[in-house]
């Protein structure tokens, strides 16, 4: 397959369900857009049910929408039931709605809103409907990060939820790099099972409502670079598509845009930063994150194998 990997290039889905966050707009609803006119049975699965019906409107095929406020654990849980209650299986689940550079805001549960929704809130649903998708060969979980994850980006372990200082940057940093952690660790818990990967992609720098929140020094200059240094969000949602459908894809990928500093172009592989491939530091956030969510997965932590 060519580096210019496209929508046309996603093979059929009829028979395969997939469920998107946030696709009502942006990234999520060119996701959504292409995998149901490729066949599949598709879930806008958004926080505002009827921008969601209107978004469903615009698409042709099976689309349905779902009520999934990820700031919310209770609202998490309630989805995943009605999920659940609907199907017997699950094919696609990516993890798409996000925050970006929100003020100081806490979720409904406490957590600091960007953590909280762009991390946790998935975190919790991919643990709530896993067993759906562990009997379903090829079966896939991809969460979207971002080049964010690179900016000022550690997992704060002293204070996840930035109760003694916050930077809406840094803090949007830990979110994405959390995705990422969590992609990997999901993948080395999956391997044994042999049906299910979790893949990882980003969209680079795509115009979408996300940026509502950029700071105001960065706004104006931004604004007019914007011709040059963004892509629609069709070409920002062709990572995600290519993590969820190429047949080439493994388990811990991460796809990004093939342009220079991966800002644009199409799809391809690329790695992350250094600090996310840590075990010791995924393997503690997973732990920290069941706690917080009080979601275990149906996949156990591999055992440590040493070789001499």
């Amino acid at each position: 397959m060519g580096e210019k990997w496209t929508t046309a290039n996603i093979p059929d889905q009829r028979g395969r369900v997939a469920v998107v966050t946030g696709a009502n707009t942006g990234l999520g609803f060119e996701t959504a857009k292409a995998l149901a006119e490729r066949g599949a049975a598709v879930v806008l699965a958004v926080r505002d049910v009827g921008k969601g019906e209107r978004a469903a409107a615009r698409m042709t095929g099976d689309v349905s929408v779902q009520a999934l406020d990820l700031t919310s654990l209770d609202s998490v849980r309630a989805a995943a039931a009605a999920l659940r209650s609907r199907f017997d299986r699950l094919d696609l689940l990516i993890n798409n709605a996000g925050v970006m550079y929100t003020p100081k805001q806490i979720t409904r549960d406490g957590f600091e809103m960007q953590f909280g929704t762009n991390h946790l809130g998935h975190f919790a649903l991919t643990g709530l409907l896993l067993d759906l998708m562990l009997p379903v060969p090829g079966s896939r979980v991809v969460t979207v990060s971002s080049i964010g994850h690179r900016v000022r980006a550690a997992i704060h372990f002293d204070d996840l939820q930035w109760e003694r200082s916050y930077g809406r940057v840094a803090a949007y940093g830990q979110s994405k790099l959390a995705n990422l952690m969590f992609t990997y660790e999901l993948q080395r818990r999956l391997a044994a099972h042999g049906t299910t990967i979790a893949v990882a992609a980003h969209p680079g720098v795509s115009s979408t409502e996300l940026a509502r929140n950029t700071p105001a020094a960065f706004r104006l200059p931004i604004t007019w670079l914007a011709p040059l240094i963004t892509q629609t969000p069709a070409m920002g949602a062709l990572p995600t598509l290519r993590a969820a459908t190429d047949p080439a894809v493994l388990g811990g990928q991460y796809y990004g845009p093939g342009g220079r500093m991966e800002i644009m172009g199409h799809p391809r592989l690329v790695t992350s930063s250094p600090e996310s491939y840590e075990m010791a530091v995924q393997r503690r956030l997973w732990a920290v994150s069941e706690d917080l969510t009080g979601v275990r997965f149906p996949v156990a932590e591999p055992e440590h194998v040493i070789t001499m």
